[in-house]
């Protein structure tokens, strides 16, 4: 049987499992443990890959084997498929070709274990040219507050948005006050002429576009 390593050479990086991925990583275990095997802890005790991007120095130390050095190593790779992924997506039409901005919002945001409410700012092409997260926690039409949404578009001279919520339960059909919030920030966007293009919901694994279930009334091209 291939190591990891092997495999990578034979085959190519693609045909690795995640344990594989996350072993090469590591590079080694402890004594008694090989490094598939401890990337095998690492997997199961986080409930699966989707944690990792998520885990913080310490929540790596605490895994016999990964001392700080390493533990530093790991948070630098997650950090650097975050900022890649957009890198590529914010020179995308993100209207025309969403699946490359839902992809870069799953690792930006699927894994967190909280809610995060933020807004991703587009100019005429339907390109990114920035976000910001506007509040963490459940989502709740008392605490959105459209003058600093639409301040900051008009700020970064945004020409449309796109409102963006993760869900920690991983289910993403919207809530009643998933909708009500949409139709309060439509209702200020129309006054404001700056379009909300999409309101999108997203988990590690799935998500929920309202503009793809026809639920907003001036997303224009």
């Amino acid at each position: 049987m291939e190591r990891p390593r092997e495999k990578v050479i034979l085959y190519g990086v693609e045909t690795l499992s995640n344990r594989e991925l996350l072993a090469i990583l590591l590079r080694t275990g402890y004594q008694g443990k090989s490094s598939l095997e401890l990337a095998d802890e690492v997997i199961h005790k986080k409930g699966g890959i989707g944690q990792l991007p998520n885990m913080k120095l310490q929540d790596w130390m605490e895994f016999k084997g990964i001392k700080e050095a390493k533990a530093i190593e790991l948070m630098t790779v997650f950090e650097l498929v975050r900022r890649c992924s957009f890198e590529y997506t914010k020179n995308v039409n993100v209207i025309t070709t969403p699946q490359s901005l839902v992809d870069w919002l799953k690792i930006e945001l699927g894994h967190l274990e909280q809610e995060h409410f933020f807004v991703v700012f587009l100019n005429v092409k339907n390109h990114i040219i920035g976000y910001k997260t506007i509040f963490v926690g459940g989502l709740d039409s008392a605490n959105i507050h459209p003058r600093e949404i639409f301040k900051e578009a008009f700020t970064r001279s945004a020409s449309k948005i796109i409102l963006v919520h993760n869900h920690p339960s991983q289910d993403v059909i919207p809530s009643s006050e998933d909708h009500k919030v949409t139709m309060l920030l439509e209702d200020v966007s129309k006054i404001m002429h700056i379009p909300i293009m999409d309101h999108i919901i997203v988990s590690t694994h799935s998500w929920f576009s309202f503009r793809k279930q026809g639920l907003l009334s001036n997303a224009a091209e």
